[in-house]
C-alpha cells in the first residue's frame, strides 16, 4: 500500500527525520536567512506611522535606530542576518538620495539614517543576538548634483580627480549587450549622472581596497551586498573581496545563467537571478508550465561554482513585489517556500505546528535566503519606486498568515540544520515534474526535506500523483510539517501526494 498525505491549496513540505536522529566566511554566511531592510521605510525613531505615499521619492524617516527599536520583528520571524541599505554621503537631492545609491563621500555617512554611534549600536545590537549584519555599497558609480558635463570631481571623495573616471568620452550605456559600454559607460542620464568610477586603475583599486578594509572594520560587518557588479570588470573584484576580508553577495541582474554564474568565479556568492525569473513566472501564473524552472535549476547546478552561497529570493526594492503579479496567496506561498528551502541563502524583503520535541518523541523526521521587508505583509507595489513601501502602517503585526508562514519556514530549515551538518551543501534534486508540479528533495538521508510545490493557485481541484525514490527507505515514518500528517513510506520509497490542482 503507498501511504499518502492530503493537503488542499497549500505547497506540501516533508521532513525526513530518523531515530537518532559569530564568524563571517562564506561558510557561516551559507546557514543564515536574511531580512532585507530598505532603511528609510522600515522604521522611525520615535514610532510614529505618519503616512508615507508608495512610491514617494524623497525621505520618509526610517533611521538605523528605528531598525534597532524593532529587531525583535525580525528576529521573531526566524531570521539571523539583516542586510540594510547603503549607509554612505549622498547628493542633496531627496529623490535621489533615500535609496543610498547616489554617494559623494564613501567615508562619510547619510545623516538622514542616524550618526556613526546610532550605525554602531546597530551592528551592536545585532551581534549581541547573535545576528549577523549585511550593509549594501556600490564600487561601480559615485553621483552629481548637476549636468554630466559639469562634474566638479574634487567634490567627490575620495575619488577626487577626473581621471578617476570614465570621462574620454562621457557615453550613457543604451546597450546592455555590449559589457565594454556596461562596464565603461554611465548610469543616470545628463541630467541626473552616475559619475563611472575606472576601477581598472591602480588608484582607484587602491582607495577603493583601503576604503573596504576600514569600513568593515569601523562598523563591525559580518558581510557586504555589492550592486551593480557587472558594471565593474571581473578583475577588480578579487582584489577588493579579500580588502574586505567578510562575505560578499554581488548583484548581477541577469537571467542568463551562464552570464551570471561566471561572476561567482571573482566573488563569494550572488543574488540567484537566475531561478528569480523562473520562480516568479512559473508560481504567479496557473497557466505557465515547471519547464523552465525545472531547466534553471539543473543549469544553475552545472554553471555556479556554489549553489550554496547564492542568495535566493523572490522581492527586493529593485524588482515590483509577486502580490503585483497575482493577488493569490497560494502562489505567494508557493513562492516563498521555493526561497526559503532550495539550495541558497535565503533573502526576504511562521509559529511551527509540529515541535523538534515532538518530532523527536515520535520519531518522525523529516541555501542562503532573503525576505524583503513588506512580503511578510504580501504588498503588492510595482517596480520602483512602488515596490519601496514604508512598513509602519502595518503596525508591524506579527499574527498575519505571511508572518506566521515565514517563520515556520525558517524554523523548517533550521531543524533540517540541526539534524545534519551536511544539509545546505547537500544539492537539491528536481524528484518530481509536471505541467504544474515540482517536487524537490534536499538533504541526505539524516536529514532531508521535500517540498511539492504547485502553481494552481488558490482554485484548484484536488488531484493525486505518485513521487517515487526519493530516497526514503521502505517503513520510515515521515511527517508532513505544515499538518503534522504521519505517513510510513511505500515499497520503492514511494509516496502518494494528494494536493489542490487546477489543470494539473
Amino acid at each position: 500500500m503507498i501511504p499518502s498525505f492530503s493537503k488542499l491549496f497549500v505547497p506540501l513540505v516533508i521532513f525526513l527525520l530518523l531515530d537518532n536522529a559569530l564568524g563571517a566566511t562564506p561558510s557561516d554566511w551559507r546557514s543564515r536567512s536574511i531580512y532585507q531592510v530598505f532603511t528609510d521605510r522600515f522604521a522611525r525613531t520615535d514610532g510614529s506611522n505618519t503616512y508615507c505615499a508608495p512610491g514617494y521619492g524623497g525621505f520618509c524617516g526610517g533611521t538605523w535606530q528605528g531598525i534597532i527599536n524593532k529587531l525583535d520583528y525580525i528576529q521573531d520571524m526566524g531570521f539571523t542576518a539583516v542586510w540594510i541599505s547603503p549607509i554612505v554621503e549622498q547628493v542633496a537631492d531627496q529623490a535621489r538620495a533615500y535609496h543610498g545609491y547616489s554617494a559623494t563621500n564613501i567615508y562619510g555617512l547619510n545623516g538622514n539614517f542616524g550618526s556613526a554611534s546610532e550605525l554602531k549600536a546597530l551592528s551592536k545590537a545585532l551581534h549581541d543576538r547573535g545576528m549577523y549584519f549585511m550593509v549594501d555599497v556600490v564600487a561601480n558609480h559615485m553621483a552629481w548634483d548637476g549636468k554630466s558635463d559639469n562634474v566638479d570631481y574634487s567634490k567627490l571623495a575620495p575619488f577626487n580627480k577626473k581621471e578617476d573616471f570614465h570621462v574620454n568620452p562621457i557615453c550613457f550605456i543604451s546597450n546592455y549587450e555590449n559589457q565594454q559600454e556596461v562596464e565603461e559607460c554611465w548610469l543616470g542620464n545628463n541630467d541626473y549622472p552616475l559619475p563611472d568610477l575606472n576601477t581598472k586603475t591602480e588608484n582607484v583599486r587602491n582607495l577603493f581596497s583601503e576604503w573596504v578594509s576600514w569600513f568593515v572594520d569601523e562598523y563591525s560587518i559580518d558581510g557586504l551586498r555589492i550592486d551593480t557588479v557587472k558594471h565593474v570588470e571581473k578583475s577588480f573584484w578579487p582584489g577588493f573581496n579579500t580588502a574586505s576580508k567578510v562575505f560578499n553577495l554581488g548583484e548581477v541582474a541577469s537571467g542568463d545563467i551562464s552570464y551570471l554564474c561566471d561572476y561567482q568565479n571573482y566573488m563569494d556568492g550572488l543574488l540567484n537571478y537566475g531561478a528569480y525569473y523562473q520562480i516568479t513566472q512559473f508560481f504567479s501564473n496557473p497557466q505557465a508550465t515547471s519547464s523552465n524552472l525545472v531547466n534553471a535549476i539543473d543549469a544553475l547546478g552545472t554553471n555556479c561554482k556554489d549553489v550554496s552561497v547564492l542568495g535566493s529570493f523572490t522581492e527586493n526594492h529593485d524588482q515590483g513585489r509577486f502580490a503585483n503579479l497575482t493577488g493569490d496567496m497560494m502562489l505567494a506561498k508557493n513562492a516563498i517556500v521555493y526561497t526559503m528551502l532550495a539550495d541558497g541563502i535565503p533573502i526576504s524583503r511562521t509559529p511551527f505546528t509540529c515541535s523538534v520535541h515532538t518530532l523527536y518523541i515520535s520519531k518522525q523526521q523529516t541555501n542562503t535566503t532573503a525576505v524583503y521587508q513588506g512580503q511578510e505583509h504580501h504588498f503588492s507595489g510595482s517596480a520602483d519606486p512602488y515596490d519601496r513601501e514604508a512598513l509602519w502602517p502595518t503596525n508591524y503585526d506579527t499574527t498575519g498568515p505571511l508572518y506566521q508562514f515565514v517563520k515556520q519556514l525558517n524554523a523548517i530549515r533550521s531543524l533540517a540544520l540541526a539534524k545534519s551538518t551536511n544539509y545546505l551543501t547537500t544539492r537539491q534534486k528536481v524528484v518530481y515534474s509536471d505541467d504544474h508540479v515540482v517536487a524537490i528533495s534536499k538533504g541526505e538521508p539524516t536529514a532531508m526535506t521535500l517540498m511539492v510545490l504547485a502553481n494552481s493557485g488558490e482554485k484548484a481541484t484536488q488531484r493525486r500523483f505518485m513521487i517515487e525514490n526519493v530516497d526514503f527507505e521502505r517503513g520510515l515514518k515521515v511527517v508532513e510539517l505544515f499538518s503534522c500528517t504521519e505517513a510510513v513510506v511505500g515499497d520503492i520509497g514511494s509516496l502518494e501526494i494528494v494536493q489542490s490542482g487546477e489543470a494539473l
